[in-house]
C-alpha cells in the first residue's frame, strides 16, 4: 500500500509540474497584464486540483492498463496469423475509439450549430444532432480506414513517408475542390481524432504489432498510425462536404 501511495504521489507531482507553465502564464496575464482578480477563485482552485489529479490518474491508467492491453492484443493477433481478423480488429478499434472521442463530439456539436446558423441546415435540435452524428460517423469511418492502412503498412514494410506525402497531396487537391464552408471543419477533424482515447490504443497497437513481426523495427515501423489517423479524416470530411 505504501508503494502505491508513493507512486501516486509521484504521479501527482509530475502532473503539477507539467501544468505549471500553463498556470504561470494564466496567473501572469490575469494579475500583471489585466490587473484583475481571478473570478470565482475558489472554483478555479478546486478545478485545478481536479485537473492535476485527473491527469495523474490518466497517465497511470495508460501505463498500467491501456498500453499493455494494446500491445498484448496486437501480439496475440500477430501470433494468430490471420490478416483478415487483424485488419477487422484494426478497423473496429479505430472506429470505436474515434466515435467515443470527447474532442470529436465537441467539434461536431459546434460545427452543427454554426452550419445551422449559417442557413445550410434547418436550425432545430433534431437536424443539428443528426448533422453532428453524421460528421462523427464519417470521421470514425475514416480513422478505421486509416488504422487498416497503417496496420497493412506495418505488415508489408512500406515506407511511411511516401504514404504520408501522398495523403497530404490528396488533402491539398481536395481543398481546392471542396466547399469553402467545410474546409476548416475538415482540418479540425484531423486534429481532434488524435486525442485522449485514440492515441494510447493506436500507439500500443502499432508498437505491439511491429514488435511481434520478424524483420520489423518498433521504432521505425511501430509508429505512424496516428499520422494516418490525422490525414484520412480531412480527406473523408472534404469528400463528405463535396457530396452533401
Amino acid at each position: 500500500m505504501t508503494i502505491v501511495f508513493k507512486a501516486l504521489a509521484r504521479r501527482i507531482l509530475n502532473a503539477f509540474r507539467d501544468l505549471a507553465p500553463i498556470i504561470v502564464v494564466i496567473a501572469f496575464f490575469q494579475i500583471v497584464v489585466l490587473q484583475q482578480p481571478f473570478p470565482n477563485l475558489a472554483d478555479t482552485l478546486v478545478g485545478l486540483v481536479c485537473v492535476v489529479l485527473g491527469l495523474a490518474l490518466f497517465i497511470h491508467g495508460l501505463e498500467s492498463g491501456l498500453f499493455p492491453l494494446g500491445e498484448a492484443i496486437a501480439q496475440a493477433f500477430a501470433k494468430k496469423s490471420s490478416v483478415v481478423a487483424l485488419l477487422s480488429f484494426a478497423f473496429c478499434l479505430g472506429f470505436g475509439t474515434t466515435v467515443a472521442e470527447p474532442a470529436l463530439m465537441a467539434v461536431a456539436t459546434e460545427a452543427a450549430s454554426v452550419v445551422a446558423q449559417s442557413g445550410h441546415i434547418a436550425d432545430n435540435e433534431n437536424v443539428r444532432a443528426s448533422y453532428a452524428f453524421s460528421l462523427r460517423i464519417v470521421v470514425a469511418l475514416s480513422v478505421g480506414t486509416a488504422v487498416v492502412i497503417g496496420v497493412f503498412r506495418i505488415l508489408k514494410g512500406w515506407p511511411i513517408h511516401v504514404m504520408i506525402i501522398s495523403g497530404y497531396a490528396i488533402v491539398t487537391c481536395l481543398t481546392f475542390l471542396a466547399p469553402r464552408e467545410i474546409i476548416g471543419i475538415a482540418y479540425d477533424s484531423g486534429g481532434v481524432t488524435t486525442s485522449t482515447i485514440t492515441v494510447p490504443l493506436l500507439t500500443a497497437l502499432g508498437v505491439g504489432l511491429a514488435s511481434s513481426i520478424r524483420g520489423r523495427n518498433p521504432m521505425v515501423d511501430g509508429f505512424g498510425l496516428i499520422a494516418f489517423a490525422s490525414i484520412t479524416p480531412m480527406i473523408f470530411v472534404l469528400v463528405y462536404g463535396m457530396v452533401s
